[in-house]
């Protein structure tokens, strides 16, 4: 019980009640959340494409607005629900088709639960694939995360010119390079990554690495070839098959860049743009062109690689060892050795694995 001093009277017990301000931004962010679930759940997993209208075309649409996409939500799979559709999967690392199947539903569900706000790991695994190994992987990355992906976010962010710390960690720092992106690129500036401005500092990015190669700053065309199989062409660059997702077609592009570089030892690891490059040197490249790799690693360090898994992948599968380190992507084997004869890193002809650990990129 309070008892007010001699002379004194006691001032009247007060409770403090929310500002209208604040309970209308709480009921809004609440009604927003209560659709975001009603769309999960009338979404299903049965694939949409262009041409498809109705009811969880609409779901659809909410989910992506939800993601970060300005997108119309009115139940027409139209051209523009494709483009939108192609955002989400590349800053997801999915096949950009265009085509909602059901590993895109999948992952858009997981990307707009909200889990990445109350996960005490800080975020929320899109692909459910046992880690947030890329860029992507978790949607919306934010202040308090950390993590390999946050590492590629902060490595994409000063490639693109906005100063930034490289440590997983993503701080005060971070949010301010982030703000400083959003800015320049006319977003809302929040300083949280969603799966939009992960696409637009991916377009970025890719551009840049054309400019420091090539000294210009048009992206060389992609060229693809039919199919799920590449193919060298008589410059002795690959050409990506259509089929690909957008990641290997990233690697490809960015081995294409140094394909016919010297071999130098100890090339490519003391700095990305070198004049040469070694076995391990050459396979970071081309891993780091796609946002796979923030530093190079030596040949022994791709067997216990935290971003791969064991074993063969379906369009990427790297053999290494102490001495040597090579890959194979869509086909085609990436490799210092027979370089020199070929005059190439892309050769078609294949080689003994006998004596090397095979890993592959996780997801791929």
């Amino acid at each position: 019980m309070s008892t007010a001093a001699p002379g004194t009277t006691a001032a009247p017990t007060t409770t403090a009640t929310p500002s209208a301000s604040t309970t209308s931004t709480s009921t809004a962010s609440s009604t927003a959340v209560t659709a975001t679930a009603a769309a999960a759940r009338k979404l299903g997993t049965k694939p949409l494409r262009s041409g498809d209208h109705g009811a969880r075309v609409k779901a659809l649409q909410t989910l992506l607005s939800s993601a970060g996409f300005k997108t119309s939500t009115d139940g027409q799979y139209g051209r523009g629900t494709v483009t939108v559709v192609r955002k989400f999967q590349r800053a997801a690392n999915l096949r950009a088709s265009g085509v909602a199947d059901a590993k895109t539903l999948t992952a858009l569900k997981s990307a707009t639960d909200g889990s990445a706000s109350s996960n005490s790991s800080g975020g929320f695994d899109v692909r459910a694939t046992g880690g947030s190994q890329h860029l992507g992987d978790r949607i919306p990355l934010k202040k308090g995360m950390s993590g390999h992906d946050v590492r590629i976010l902060q490595d994409f962010l000063q490639r693109a010119g906005f100063d930034t710390s490289i440590d997983g960690e993503y701080g005060a720092g971070t949010v301010k390079s982030v703000k400083q992106f959003e800015t320049d690129q006319q977003e809302t500036v929040d300083g949280v990554i969603d799966a939009n401005d992960i696409d637009l500092l991916r377009s970025l990015v890719a551009g840049d690495a054309t400019t420091q190669a090539t000294g210009s700053t048009t992206p060389n065309p992609a060229q693809t070839t039919p199919g799920a199989k590449a193919t060298v062409g008589s410059d002795g660059l690959a050409v990506a098959p259509a089929d690909a997702p957008d990641v290997v077609k990233q690697i490809i592009a960015a081995g294409n860049e140094i394909a016919k570089t010297p071999y130098h030892y100890g090339g490519g690891h003391g700095k990305w743009q070198d004049s040469g490059y070694d076995c391990s040197g050459s396979v970071s490249y081309a891993l780091h062109g796609a946002g796979l790799l923030d530093r190079p690693l030596t040949s022994g360090d791709f067997a216990s690689w935290d971003g791969a898994q064991s074993g063969p992948g379906q369009w990427v599968t790297i053999y290494g060892n102490a001495g040597h380190v090579y890959m194979v992507v869509a086909g085609l084997r990436f490799d210092t050795s027979g370089r020199s004869a070929a005059g190439t890193r892309w050769q078609t002809a294949s080689r003994s694995s006998s004596g090397y650990t095979v890993v592959h990129p996780t997801g791929l």
